[in-house]
């Protein structure tokens, strides 16, 4: 489920409510957040705060709906609407944010990290690969080095490792993340559109090498893949094979 809830000064709060499934992301959650984000400014949200509700900001992709042939399609788009929403998004991230749950929160424009918040990407753990975009914005926000740790070793930063790396850009909780947007929103609209696209256009959007978009989808086609969902239905370690 995901809840909408309007807050002064022109802030609206999207919550994800799939506390059953630490707010994990299937097909249908990530199309219905992307129909929140564009509701709420069609409704003249002047700043948007991401929340989830439970101990888990986001727990990543639901693994049991992941090889749906739409569950990227409409994750992506999803990430990209956020990323492209004229109005400043905020991530309070008071738990773990894992897989994409991190790519959610790195979809945000800024992060505020409680002491229980955790990043990690593990794909690699499991023959997943996250796009070339969600890679790019993730070096940009927290650096070459967090980044490499992320992607090859399969870490977890904490609190914070992710304060240190630039992850979280402001210590606390869903108050204080609605605090900071409630004074963002009190900011001149038309400059931060600029502002955001301006960053978003001049940092980020470089044309993707056919070999790295190659690699994406040999990822998602390989037989690696299909052995780490067999792995984790059978509970036991995969055993990957590069092919």
């Amino acid at each position: 489920m995901i809840g909408t809830q309007r807050h002064d000064a022109g802030v609206h709060e999207i919550r994800l409510d799939r506390t059953e499934r630490r707010n994990a992301l299937d097909t249908a959650h990530c199309r219905d957040l992307h129909a929140a984000v564009d509701a709420a400014v069609a409704d003249g949200a002047r700043a948007l705060v991401l929340s989830g509700a439970g101990t888990a900001f986001c727990s990543g992709a639901d693994l049991d709906t992941v090889g749906d042939t739409d569950f990227l399609a409409a994750l992506y788009g999803m990430l990209h609407r956020l990323a492209e929403v004229p109005v400043p998004v905020v991530a309070a991230v008071h738990g773990p944010a894992i897989g994409a749950g991190t790519q959610l929160a790195l979809a945000a424009d800024l992060r505020v990290g409680a002491e229980a918040a955790v990043f990690g990407l593990p794909t690699a753990a499991l023959g997943l690969a996250v796009d070339p975009w969600t890679v790019r914005r993730l070096a940009l926000v927290a650096g070459g080095g967090a980044a490499r740790r992320l992607l090859l070793a399969c870490e977890r930063l904490d609190h914070d490792a992710a304060r240190a790396a630039g992850l979280v850009d402001r210590v606390g909780d869903r108050d204080t993340a609605l605090a900071w947007a409630t004074e963002i929103a009190a900011l001149a609209p038309l400059t931060l559109a600029y502002n955001k696209l301006a960053v978003a256009r001049l940092l980020e959007d470089a044309p993707v090498p056919d070999e790295v978009a190659a690699a994406f989808d040999a990822c998602w086609a390989s037989e690696d893949l299909a052995e780490g969902r067999r792995a984790r239905e059978e509970k036991r370690a995969p055993v990957f094979r590069g092919r």
